[in-house]
């Protein structure tokens, strides 16, 4: 079992951050830049979770609230330390925050690609929705 420490990212952990996703996680996003990241935290302190062990950061989950819709992205374990428990310790500070904040549903980005994480959200006890589809459009080049 290791010493696993669920904390709020602050602006100062940017850049760790996006080398943990580089590692860590699948696929890329608009927003993977060190803006991006402090824009976040600054709009929304508590929404970027990060699992930390021994000073490293080895799990993260981006736990959205906008006041109607509670969303989860970003979902990611250090390769060397999945399956010890850190995703359902992030996902569980997820749910509790949205609880408090008044949450009915939680939502969930899954790529279509990663099967390991659709695993895991099956696990968890999330439900794929087949009858809806995202639909973007970038607001920048």
């Amino acid at each position: 079992m290791i010493d696993l420490q669920i904390r709020a990212a602050t602006p100062d952990d940017a850049e760790a951050v996006l080398a943990f996703w580089k590692e860590s996680a699948e696929g890329t996003s608009i927003s993977d830049d060190v803006h991006g990241v402090t824009r976040l935290v600054e709009r929304d302190p508590e929404a970027l979770l990060l699992a930390v062990a021994d000073d490293r950061i080895v799990g993260s989950v981006i736990a959205g609230w906008d006041g109607w819709r509670a969303s989860l992205y970003r979902l990611a374990v250090l390769p060397s330390h999945r399956r010890r428990g850190i995703s359902t310790a992030l996902l569980r500070t997820a749910e509790e925050r949205f609880l408090a904040l008044g949450g009915r549903r939680v939502d969930a980005m899954v790529l279509e690609a990663n099967a390991t994480g659709q695993r895991l959200w099956t696990a968890a006890g999330y439900g794929r929705e087949d009858h809806w589809r995202r639909w973007v459009k970038p607001l920048t080049d």
